[in-house]
């Protein structure tokens, strides 16, 4: 398999959900690498398919222009967590998807249903097609991508944790500024028509507010490896 670590004893797909700056990418990779599973962040695509939209030009502000070229990027995730890759047309967008004119406009893009039908039914297939298993994470996968996923898990905290943790990430962008444009996102992506972000029904939260990543980390693979033996 391609992080080539040993394969679960039984193939399970887990869904984990919730807004920026909770941990999300660090700890699904971290836990589909440490048991043998594949790997997606379907942000990626969706700031993939936003990235393409920019540099050919299209008015963002235009839903129906959106939706009329929404097909015709060709977006190819790898799904290996030691090494994720995301392509637009062939080209390698991994640094390009992450610019703050990307990070800006991805909530207007992702809102239109045309996009996200398309996003969705190719994330569906990449996790139908993951043979040992697959970590997805997201913003509406428990409630709209994997509605049947093996396991549902939201990942919350508080605005001042999360506005700190992206700030570093960001290398010293301005903490207040950060918690506002979060709070902005959280506000556009919860009140959106199309797959809102929500936690499903089902799913197990866990705030990770006062957790560092590594107890985050071992809180989902405990889940993960509960879920398994149950199986």
């Amino acid at each position: 398999m391609e992080n080539g670590a040993a394969p679960t004893a039984q193939p399970v797909i887990v869904a984990i959900d919730g807004p920026s700056g909770t941990g999300k990418s660090s700890t699904s990779k971290a836990v589909a690498a440490q048991l043998g599973l594949s790997y997606l962040d379907t942000g990626a695509q969706y700031r993939a398919i936003t990235w393409w939209m920019v540099t050919n030009g299209i008015d963002l502000e235009d839903p129906s222009a959106v939706a009329a070229v929404a097909g015709k990027a060709e977006i190819v995730s790898g799904t290996d967590p030691a090494h994720p890759t995301i392509t637009v047309d062939g080209t390698d967008v991994a640094g390009p998807i992450r610019t703050q004119e990307v990070t800006s406009k991805v909530s207007a893009v992702s809102a239109v249903p045309e996009v996200r039908s398309l996003i969705t039914e190719l994330q569906r297939s990449i996790a139908a097609g993951a043979e040992y298993g697959i970590v997805v994470e997201g913003r509406d996968i428990g409630t709209t991508v994997l509605p049947d996923a093996d396991l549902k898990i939201f990942l919350t905290a508080s605005p001042e944790a999360r506005a700190a943790r992206r700030s570093g990430e960001l290398k010293g962008a301005d903490v207040h500024a950060t918690r506002e444009a979060l709070i902005k996102r959280d506000a556009a992506d919860s009140s959106r028509k199309t797959s809102p972000l929500a936690k499903a029904d089902d799913a197990v939260e866990v705030d990770t507010t006062e957790l560092t990543l590594a107890q985050v980390i071992e809180c989902v693979v405990t889940l993960v490896e509960e879920k398994r033996a149950g199986q």
